[in-house]
């Protein structure tokens, strides 16, 4: 038996959540993937862009390796921009400009932890003072989840656009059955609900 690499089998977990999450683009147009569709505004672009700037900040100015350097752009993943800036995308901000954004986040994120050992020291400037310091590691670990979190959600979304599911092209991890089959579960599920909201 071979001895795992940790930060391999970090990266691909990582790497598997990046992928699903931009593959939940393909084939919509630019209406259905700016349009929110939670009370929230939750949308599919603004999803790639909220964790391209969690990766580049993470990654990038926790380790002092700014992906901007020491001129930052006047924009969302600056400090002056407007409240929840990074959860959407203006009509000016392409989709071939977030994705590729995010895809060279991703290229900056896999060079610092490339570079890095899992347990180098870095600091969070927008954490509080007295838990700035950290670890690659947990950065890591917390990147995987909230780029996790955000492609579970971007499935719901993408589902309620036009009904695709699946958790990445050619492995759907939905079970056997098609349309009908989702159909009668549905409803099947929503009789349970009446009837316990009955009771309840």
């Amino acid at each position: 038996m071979t001895t795992p690499d940790p930060k391999a089998d970090l990266l691909r977990y990582l790497q598997e959540a990046r992928d699903a999450l931009l593959w939940k683009l393909d084939g919509l147009s630019e209406y259905d993937i700016r349009r929110p569709l939670t009370p929230t505004g939750t949308n599919l672009l603004g999803l790639v862009k909220h964790t391209a700037g969690v990766e580049l900040g993470y990654f990038g100015d926790t380790f002092g390796r700014p992906f901007f350097g020491e001129n930052p752009p006047a924009w969302w993943y600056t400090r002056d921009a407007e409240p929840d800036a990074d959860m959407w995308a203006t009509p000016d901000e392409s989709r071939e400009d977030i994705a590729g954004l995010y895809r060279r986040a991703w290229e900056h994120a896999d060079a610092t932890i490339a570079a890095l050992p899992l347990d180098a020291t870095g600091h969070v400037p927008w954490w509080p003072e007295e838990r700035r310091e950290t670890t690659l590691h947990h950065i890591l670990v917390r990147v995987i989840a909230d780029t996790s979190r955000h492609a579970g959600h971007a499935d719901i979304v993408r589902e309620l656009i036009d009904g695709a599911v699946g958790l990445t092209p050619g492995k759907d991890s939905m079970g056997p059955g098609g349309r009908d089959r989702w159909e009668a579960h549905r409803r099947r599920l929503e009789e349970a609900a009446r009837r316990a909201g009955a009771t309840g």
